[in-house]
């Protein structure tokens, strides 16, 4: 059984569970609410009506928020040479190749994103079992395994977030900080929901979006009207 703290609960009973916000309505009633004692993470959640167990369902990706994330992205990259000293110069974290492989192998995992050039996947593709259940493993799909690695870095430091569906069909990011104001957050949330429509699957047939929802980091969740809402 979950223990749910006194300010949790204070929240979700100004929370109308059968109501479907507005993004607008939403945003604003989740800055609203009792604050936990950090800057706290806004975060989505899309239910989609694909069938995750098909190939030709999964949905994965990037999307650059026009108002960032707020938090600082740590990146680090596979390259060597000028691309190496490129990605550095565009702010990679850590750049490296196969002693950056191996060091993950290790077990080091202190970053975001992962970045590679393509003639690095001999290095990557060893990392398979240990970057892909964190979701960090690159791919061309979602822009991380890419000949221009230093346009890369930047993009992803500047609030280009992957995502990818769950076992459930169901996609999570995050749209930025609860400090930022609602406006910015309504911005950001239109351009993950406009970008999860462009890349919709042509093999889902009827409805393509079940359900959104956002929520704070550790705060309850608000239903979203996604057709003329978001």
């Amino acid at each position: 059984m979950v223990t749910r703290s006194k300010r949790y609960l204070k929240a979700a009973a100004k929370v109308d569970h059968n109501k479907v916000y507005s993004a607008r309505e939403a945003l604003s009633l989740l800055k609203s609410l009792p604050a936990a004692k950090f800057d706290e993470t806004v975060d989505i959640a899309v239910k989609l009506t694909v069938d995750p167990k098909k190939s030709d369902q999964l949905v994965r990706g990037a999307v650059s928020l026009p108002k960032g994330l707020g938090k600082s992205v740590r990146v680090v990259v596979f390259a060597e040479g000028d691309k190496a000293e490129a990605a550095k110069g565009a702010g990679a974290d850590v750049v490296g190749s196969g002693e950056l492989a191996d060091k993950i192998i290790g077990g080091w995992t202190e970053f975001d994103i992962v970045i590679a050039s393509p003639d690095m996947m001999k290095h990557v593709g060893k990392l398979g079992k240990v970057l892909g259940p964190q979701g960090k493993m690159p791919s061309p799909k979602s822009g991380t395994v890419t000949p221009d690695v230093a346009q890369a870095v930047k993009e992803f430091k500047a609030g280009k977030i992957e995502f990818r569906t769950d076992a459930g069909g169901n996609v999570h990011a995050r749209l930025g900080k609860r400090s930022f104001a609602v406006e910015d957050l309504e911005a950001n949330l239109k351009a993950f929901i406009d970008h999860l429509l462009s890349i919709r699957p042509s093999t889902v047939k009827g409805s393509y979006v079940s359900k959104v929802s956002v929520s704070t980091s550790m705060g309850p969740g608000a239903w979203v009207a996604f057709e003329s809402g978001a």
